[in-house]
């Protein structure tokens, strides 16, 4: 197989200039590293030796496989000697001044054939390449930390970007191992634009006061089956990485509602809470372990009491079923007798609305989520509203935990905790397609790579249907009142006529 770059300069040798240089010698290429920090990448260099070394003893490689691609990683003083490079990647200080002086530089000493690229996660690729003589040799080279193991990269084409240059890229990152993905110079390309539902949603649930922390990580690890829940991750990667993201993709979409960060994060920012790497975020660390707080127990409850069900609930056959199976007393009637529990399962709506709408005993009245199939979530959740009965509350909560099932009860919520976290990720998801950054399969395929979700957001939508999904955006619109919730086109479209949200319109 012939290699795309022979020899690759890599300037810049923290964790992901060292990074790209490992796999890109894995690739097969001459590697030269370039940094103007005095012993760097002499550092990076041995660094990337030690990981090969420590392959070499689970036996991943032969020691002769390390040694020969060790042969290929050579250091350089200057710009100078990347002159007969076929590929250089910047991987410097995410600042736009310094990588244009850099690339005028580079363009002094590369052949006028040379490819040359930027690692940037927030910076426009237009405006870096905006200084250039030939500003149509560069795109984005985006990969994610750490990058032998995420196997996914951005090829980013900027305004002028020359389209050869953008497929060359993207085979040499197959050759490297590597998915490459195409996207438009958009801010946050695909993955940072497409994660932007995830904490924030979540961070607007806490200020609202419906649930703490802890809480909403258990219900979308389990009702979802995300890895980690949104503020575990926070805490992985740190308000300092994180935070910084929320603001400069809301503030280059000039205040997008969609994308609009939260006073906690800057908060705890402030205030040096960043995460797990100092020992304190969302949550404490003692060792490294995170010192979560134990879920309340179930209440004990003597005689539960009998329940109606809205008509206008989602999943209602579920719903009668599942109550059936945990041994519930059913109400049929018209009404709720005036001791029963009063449960409502709204799409997008919270229950304060639903039992103004269908004129129900507020404090009587309970909601529970159901998006997600009984079958296929781990947790159920309950929402009271704040006129909800203590008893009423506890009775629910031991009737719905009679099997095991865990149980979480939160406070009033237009569309819980699921129902909006996930309607957000599909809204955003769809309109990043609707703006044309990049394709349903490429966003897709990007998104479970570089987050880890356990699915696309365009397939999450299609799991839990389009329709439903529009349902919940419209109904929380009317409840918040916040053009955040408004649907993309893409999803308002797809979900009326019944179409996949991965359907793309013939040419």
């Amino acid at each position: 197989m012939k290699i795309q770059f022979l020899n690759v300069g890599i300037v810049g040798s923290g964790a992901m200039g060292r990074g790209i240089a490992q796999i890109a010698a894995q690739a097969g290429s001459q590697v030269h590293l370039l940094d103007t920090q005095a012993g760097a990448a002499l550092a990076a260099r041995d660094s990337i030796h030690d990981q090969w070394q420590k392959l070499v003893g689970k036996n991943r490689i032969s020691a002769e496989q390390a040694a020969a691609w060790s042969a290929q990683l050579h250091i350089v003083d200057n710009s100078a000697g990347l002159a007969h490079c076929d590929l250089v990647v910047e991987a410097i200080v995410e600042r736009l001044d310094v990588k244009r002086g850099l690339f005028a530089d580079l363009e002094k000493v590369v052949g006028p054939d040379t490819v040359l690229a930027t690692n940037t996660s927030s910076l426009s690729v237009t405006s870096i390449a905006a200084g250039m003589q030939r500003p149509g040799r560069l795109a984005g080279f985006h990969f994610f930390n750490p990058v032998p193991l995420m196997k996914v990269v951005e090829v980013i084409a900027g305004l002028k970007t020359e389209p050869a240059v953008c497929t060359a890229l993207c085979e040499y990152a197959k050759q490297m191992g590597h998915t490459p993905v195409l996207a438009q110079d958009t801010p946050g390309f695909i993955v940072n634009h497409a994660g932007r539902g995830y904490g924030t949603e979540a961070l607007r649930i806490v200020g609202e006061g419906v649930a703490d922390f802890a809480t909403i990580d258990r219900i979308l690890r389990d009702q979802v089956g995300f890895k980690l829940g949104p503020f575990e991750l926070m805490d992985l990667t740190a308000l300092d990485v994180s935070h910084p993201v929320m603001e400069s993709i809301y503030q280059q979409y000039y205040d997008e509602p969609r994308y609009r960060p939260s006073v906690i994060t800057a908060q705890r920012l402030a205030g040096g809470v960043v995460g797990k790497k100092v020992g304190e975020g969302f949550y404490r660390y003692e060792n490294g372990a995170a010192q979560v707080p134990a879920e309340p127990p179930v209440p004990v409850v003597d005689q539960i009491p009998p329940v109606w069900v809205s008509p206008r609930a989602a999943r209602r056959a579920e719903l009668y079923q599942l109550l059936k199976d945990l041994g519930a007393t059913i109400e049929t009637g018209t009404s709720p007798s005036p001791n029963a529990i009063t449960l409502v399962a709204p799409l997008g709506f919270d229950v304060t609305t639903v039992a103004v709408v269908e004129r129900l005993d507020p404090a009587r009245t309970i909601g529970i989520d159901m998006l997600v199939e009984e079958a296929a979530t781990k947790r159920r959740v309950l929402a009271t509203n704040p006129a909800t009965r203590v008893d009423i509350r506890n009775a629910a909560h031991a009737l719905f935990a009679r099997d095991g099932k865990p149980v979480s009860v939160i406070r009033d919520s237009g569309g819980f905790v699921t129902q909006r976290v996930v309607a957000t990720i599909v809204n955003i998801a769809s309109d990043i397609c609707q703006q044309g950054i990049c394709s349903p399969r490429d966003l897709e395929t990007a998104v479970t790579l570089g987050l880890g979700y356990p699915l696309g957001p365009l397939a999450m939508g299609d799991r839990w249907g389009p329709t439903n999904v529009l349902e919940v955006l419209f109904n929380m619109q009317t409840v918040y009142g916040d053009t955040r919730y408004r649907p993309s086109p893409w999803l308002r479209r797809r979900g009326a006529i019944g179409l996949s949200l991965t359907h793309v319109e013939e040419a």
